[in-house]
């Protein structure tokens, strides 16, 4: 039979009854079976009235931005999932009494065995999802820098000066083209472009370094930056 719509009650006991002893509409992880059931809620179904679908619909929620990547078909209704007719029961209160029969218990033991099973596969499925999830590289932030340094004066060796710039090496700093500038009285400035990771390169640490060289730079200057 499987769920038959969202928005009755008839609808939305059937849904509840379903999720009493079920964290998933099918498995023991998010699937496409949960997007498709989320997808067919028109508003947040009722916490005092449904609290099985309540607490499923939120947690659900938490993963809407990962919809597109869970495991199933995409393509099927969420009307192909729930219970066969022989399992509904749309008022618990009104299923058939459970026989009190010794021979109903033979098996007992074996069911919290598989109970116990099925949880800790559950438990271990969401583990590895939330690993799978947080272990998601993120980009590194950057931002392209274009720094003027200048020198004492006209006489600089400004080969030697862009030389010694080159030559500071840091984890995500990446050096690219530099030319002459012009600044008046024979004095040319260098203006050189460089990459940083934002998070392991400060650029006020950068221009203390380069200043380090006397003998060559009188200052620094950002003449430009922006974040890629």
């Amino acid at each position: 039979m499987g769920f038959t719509d969202f928005v009755s009650d008839a609808g939305l006991t059937i849904l509840n009854n379903w999720l009493t002893t079920r964290s998933y509409i099918v498995g023991y992880g998010p699937s496409q079976a949960d997007v498709a059931s989320f997808k067919a809620f028109k508003d947040s179904p009722t916490p005092a009235k449904y609290p099985h679908v309540y607490r499923w619909y939120k947690h659900i929620a938490s993963y809407e931005s990962d919809f597109s990547s869970l495991p199933g078909d995409p393509s099927k209704a969420y009307t192909t999932y729930g219970p066969e007719a022989s399992d509904l029961s749309l008022n618990p209160a009104k299923a058939p009494a459970a026989k009190d029969d010794e021979s109903d218990d033979l098996f007992g033991s074996d069911s919290e065995e598989e109970d116990a099973e099925a949880e800790e596969t559950r438990r271990k499925n969401l583990e590895a999802y939330r690993k799978k999830k947080e272990g998601k590289a993120k980009p590194a932030a950057k931002s392209i820098v274009t720094l003027d340094v200048k020198p004492w004066d006209d006489e600089t060796d400004m080969k030697q000066l862009e030389a010694n710039v080159r030559a500071i090496e840091k984890d995500g700093l990446v050096w690219s083209a530099a030319k002459l500038v012009a600044v008046g009285f024979g004095i040319k400035k260098l203006q050189i472009n460089l990459v940083v990771e934002d998070e392991k390169v400060s650029v006020d640490e950068l221009q203390a370094q380069i200043e380090e060289d006397e003998d060559h730079v009188q200052s620094t200057d950002i003449a430009a930056m922006q974040k890629l």
